[in-house]
């Protein structure tokens, strides 16, 4: 999905700034985010390509357009040439 949080959301983690070499394998292949966290992934430069796999559905990632995978969602991530880009992990604030 692309577009906006659910309302209560706070982010408690950003991974380093990735990019199509150091993207880690496991992030390549299918994973999924833990119970009640939302991954935002943002581009900073480049294309990245988010694959939701139970929906089949391919979305491109630039740096007008984050991608968001909710919870447990099982998808993928590919870059298109040269990228960077992080990943920010949001929960209900405790």
């Amino acid at each position: 999905m692309t577009g906006q949080l659910p309302p209560g959301l706070t982010a408690y983690r950003r991974t380093p700034v990735f990019t199509e070499t150091t993207l880690p394998q496991g992030l390549r292949h299918r994973h999924r985010t833990k119970a009640g966290v939302w991954g935002v992934i943002t581009v900073i430069e480049g294309r990245l390509r988010l694959r939701r796999l139970d929906s089949g559905e391919d979305s491109v990632l630039t740096s007008d357009v984050p991608g968001i995978a909710g919870p447990e969602e099982p998808h993928e991530v590919e870059p298109l040439g040269p990228v960077r880009f992080y990943i920010e992990f949001h929960a209900a604030a405790q």
